[in-house]
């Protein structure tokens, strides 16, 4: 391998489709109109000099080194702000360029250290490449005041800055600034955080975070935005200054959100030097975040098990053994558990941390190697609402669009979702479109950053009490169509118009006026009529979602009230518009594409269908069972009751992100053999009896599919560090259990899926590797994969319409437990915390902390910082509060991404009536003062230290 270069063109491309030709040094080019010289010169294969312009910002023209000249034109214009014209005659290389490109370099280098030798970025620097590129060989200038600074460490002259280290990923060195802007555009244009300003004047001008902060302390982000764009070292990765510039590089999928961004994982051998965003991706463009862009290094982290693991009961220390012992020990156990129990007493849990062809062999395990449906995934408890609803009324489980549709909407609504910190690449691409105009309604219990935040801010905020997303949903189609709002063109072609009708005079009932409901919800009646009035005819609408709309009881019953929205105003079927569900995991979306749940093959297809259940019979060559398994919150009571008994679990940590933990320990508790495979002893292995050894993205090849049902390489950069990956460790079961598969690479398990589920049927490895990536369905009617859904009809025929009747949560507020809690996550963490918590993001979020409003933490006589016990009926828990009024009165909010704080002791076992996604958002519950943890969390403290004993190895002849 080699490292992938990729071309700068200076400045972004053109939408233009008129074209324009002209000369560039005599030789004819044409390119859109609009188009900058510089652009051009390089698309013909003419390079200009330039620092302060990259193809990823706009141009700015600071710099001056990429100077042209243009016949019959005086002056000496920059190339990146001048755009090509019909006719022009443009020249890049004369004498009087020359002269002018080295005085500029002669002055930029005047002011610049010369340490290029010692320099972390030697051999990866553009000023260093420019001075070269304008044949500059010396410097007429007496040395400017960085080379004093830097030769003396800043000493001699206290006025100058030293180098920030604060920030755990990237180094800050003030005196090797040459005060191009780039980093400071990059955090305006590309993340939208606005960050960073130029600070002082003349030679005193110094990027600065803040008003003189450092990184850490500052609102810089760390999403790598202004390392990408420094042109020298002056902003540059830790990683890179320890270890040296990278050797090469392979283009991968990043393993965290459901963005799905792709990234160039540059190394050295197998050692990884850093992530750098692919600027081909098509989920990011060339953007990361701080968790992608940095925090890779759970991957190599102490806490990986390397060597599979086994033991007779969970009290006894683990004991390391071979592959073969510890694969043999599991299949015997489940045989014998089988045997005993019957067929159906085994089930397992897919991951939608790994690929799509690992999860896809994980369901055909169960299914053919078990016998039973008994297979479920992490979509339950987040996503199962979105397949639930949008099935019922597109007929297809999945987002709408692409990312890049955002690009062209007109009106944004955000509903129970907060993409700044869950999917914070796409946050900042709606940010920017926010910036350019669009307007946006956010409907969020709390105040997110999308409310507020440097240019931005929501046209209408609707703080609804938690569980009541469905009377604000249907009070926002009464106003559409008792106003008269609905497309009713779009409706009668491409939706069933008897069932619109019943459903209109169903919202149109006085009982779903914004009036009537606005004491149920707490939101004004006014700001309700505003925001359907502005979605409705604001121009292109878009709806993006996440678990603040699934994880209710209504949970299924939101997503058809939004799918009806769309489908009223007919904001479907184009760009800019659609329902957009944003999935949270890295393949969540693929672990349901691959058949996970108990109820549908791949492809979701009903187990019960003759014709899909025979073509997975004559390919695997097994009877299936045409009856529907367990879901998850089943396996658990079932176990219980004593009738579940075997367990295989691949890379989910049930025990930390399932609700109502005391019942979720009960269960597995229960379990005769639980077999769990995670890179660590995560809190779910406390009570495994089998550990088998996982492996990380980089250590694998396959895919994982994104939120825009973007199929996308995932590629291997090293070896396993314990010894497979994981497709090969359930290849290794399955064999075991008598499966006999034969696969020798993930490539032949895509081709199998192409075989067997239609939306695939045109994709390969071959075709990823040519275009990048699809987004199915990919088969022969759309043989390139289908960005958009539902241009011309429903997958399902005709639009369904369904009526959403408001029934109020089960769990609800009283004297004992007045506040209502709610979930959600946080920018520098990831889910459960298993990858991002061994990295140095837990310095941004080194706890969970409860979010509660200073009206209701004076009632209870609690101060910021304070210990508070957190009880609901289902148990209690304590955490640190934090008083802030982005929370209304009466509600509080958390994250879960440490499992010693223990959030999900309170949560209950309500869930949604359609899918069983459980009610993390509406959780009943009194907070108080408290003086530290509480029993149950000084108890699991102590289950976890036990549970991660392990023996020494044994003495040669013991």
């Amino acid at each position: 391998m080699t490292l992938i270069k990729e071309i700068d063109f200076g400045t972004p491309a053109s939408t233009s489709e008129k074209m324009v030709s002209f000369t560039i040094d005599g030789k004819e080019c044409s390119a859109p109109e609009g188009t900058s010289i510089m652009r051009a010169a390089t698309a013909a294969g003419v390079d200009i000099p330039k620092l302060c312009a990259t193809d990823s910002l706009k141009a700015f023209g600071s710099c001056r080194l990429c100077v042209i000249e243009i016949e019959g034109r005086y002056g000496t214009p920059a190339s990146c702000t001048t755009p090509v014209a019909q006719g022009m005659a443009v020249k890049t290389l004369t004498p009087r360029l020359d002269k002018i490109r080295r005085g500029i370099m002669e002055l930029y280098i005047s002011d610049h250290p010369l340490d290029c030798l010692t320099c972390a970025a030697n051999g990866d620097c553009e000023l260093q490449s420019m001075a070269g590129a304008v044949s500059l060989r010396e410097v007429r200038y007496d040395q400017g005041a960085n080379h004093v600074f830097a030769r003396n460490h800043g000493r001699i002259n206290p006025e100058w800055k030293p180098k920030d280290t604060s920030n755990p990923y990237f180094t800050y060195d003030p005196s090797k600034c040459i005060v191009c802007n780039r980093c400071v555009r990059a955090c305006a244009e590309t993340q939208g955080t606005f960050a960073l300003t130029i600070d002082g004047r003349g030679f005193d001008s110094r990027v600065s975070p803040g008003v003189n902060e450092a990184y850490f302390e500052s609102e810089c982000v760390s999403c790598g935005a202004c390392v990408q764009a420094c042109p020298t070292a002056t902003l540059i990765e830790t990683s890179v200054i320890e270890n040296g510039q990278p050797e090469h590089s392979a283009v991968t999928t990043c393993a965290y959100c459901g963005v799905g961004c792709a990234f160039k994982a540059e190394m050295r051998g197998e050692e990884i030097i850093r992530m750098v965003p692919w600027k081909d991706g098509k989920a990011n463009h060339g953007h990361s975040c701080v968790k992608g862009r940095f925090a890779y290094g759970y991957a190599l982290h102490r806490d990986r098990v390397t060597s599979p693991m086994i033991r007779e009961k969970i009290t006894d220390p683990w004991r390391e053994v071979s592959w073969e012992e510890a694969i043999a020990h599991a299949a015997s156990e489940f045989k014998r558990i089988q045997a005993k129990y019957g067929r159906n007493a085994v089930g397992g849990i897919t991951s939608s941390r790994c690929t799509s062809e690992e999860t896809y062999l994980v369901q055909k395990l169960i299914r053919s190697g078990f016998g039973n449906n008994n297979v479920d995934t992490c979509a339950r408890v987040c996503h199962s609402p979105t397949g639930y609803g949008l099935s019922q009324a597109f007929g297809t489980s999945a987002g709408t669009q692409d990312f890049d549709s955002v690009d062209d909407s007109d009106v944004v609504l955000v509903i129970g979702c907060n993409p700044t910190d869950a999917h914070p690449v796409f946050g900042s691409r709606m940010k920017k479109r926010l910036r350019e105009g669009a307007k946006l309604i956010v409907i969020d219990p709390r105040r997110t950053e999308l409310v507020r935040s440097p240019h931005i801010e929501a046209d209408f905020h609707l703080p609804l009490r938690p569980g009541t997303n469905v009377a604000v949903v249907t009070a926002l189609a009464h106003v559409i169509v008792t106003e008269g709002l609905v497309n009713e063109a779009f409706v009668r072609a491409r939706c069933d118009w008897d069932e619109f009708q019943d459903w209109a005079d169903f919202v149109a009932e006085p009982r779903h006026s914004p009036e009537a409901i606005e004491t149920l919800t707490g939101v004004a009646a006014a700001d309700i009529r505003g925001a359907a009035r502005l979605y409705a005819s604001g121009g292109r609408a878009a709806i993006y979602y996440g678990l603040g709309v699934t994880e209710h009881s209504q949970g299924s019953t939101t997503v058809m009230g939004i799918a009806n929205l769309a489908m009223a105003t007919g904001n479907l079927g184009r760009r800019g518009v659609g329902v957009n569900p944003l999935r949270g995991q890295n393949n969540v979306q693929g672990s349901c594409d691959m058949g996970s749940f108990p109820h549908e093959f791949p492809g979701y297809r009903h187990v019960s269908d003759d014709k899909v259940r025979q073509s997975f019979e004559e390919a695997w060559g097994v009877a299936l069972d045409p009856e529907p398994g367990l879901r998850i919150p089943n396996m658990f009571d079932a176990a219980v009751e004593g009738t579940f008994k075997g367990m295989y679990v691949q890379g989910e940590d049930i025990l930390q992100s399932d609700p109502d933990i005391k019942h979720v320990s009960a269960g597995l508790g229960a379990l005769e053999c639980l077999v769990v495979q995670d890179l660590f002893l995560n809190e779910t292995a406390n009570y495994a009896h089998v550990f088998l050894p996982g492996a990380s993205f980089l250590e694998k090849d396959g895919s994982f599919i994104n939120a825009e049902r973007r199929i996308q390489r995932v590629r291997r950069v090293m070896s396993p560090k314990a010894r497979y990956a994981d497709w090969e460790a359930t290849q290794l079961f399955a064999n075991a259990l008598g499966c006999n598969w034969t696969y020798a690479h993930p490539s032949e398990i895509m081709d199998e899926i192409a075989r067997l589920t239609p939306a695939f049927r045109n994709v390969s490895y071959a075709k990823l590797d040519e275009v990048g990536s699809v987004q199915w369905p990919c088969n022969d009617a759309s043989p390139e994969g289908m960005p958009i859904m539902h241009i011309e009809s429903f997958a399902r025929g005709k639009g369904k319409f369904v009526i959403t009747e408001y029934i109020p949560t089960e769990e609800r507020t009283g004297p004992r437990f007045p506040l209502l809690l709610t979930t959600g996550r946080i920018l520098s963490q990831y889910n459960v915390g298993a990858q991002t918590r061994r990295t140095e993001n837990s310095q941004w979020h080194p706890e969970d902390v409860l979010e509660i409003h200073p009206h209701d933490a004076e009632l209870r006589g609690v101060r910021d910082g304070d210990w508070v016990r957190v009880q609901s009926r289902a148990g209690e828990t304590t955490l640190h509060a934090r008083i802030t009024d982005r929370v209304a009165p009466g509600v509080v909010y958390t994250t879960f991404h440490h499992p010693l704080c223990q959030t999900n002791v309170v949560t209950t076992d309500n869930s949604d009536w359609a899918t069983n996604c459980p009610e993390y958002k509406v959780t009943a519950v009194q907070i108080s003062p408290s003086n530290g943890p509480t029993e149950w969390q000084e108890r699991y403290r102590d289950l976890s230290e036990t549970s991660r004993r392990i023996a020494a190895p044994a003495a040669p002849g013991e």
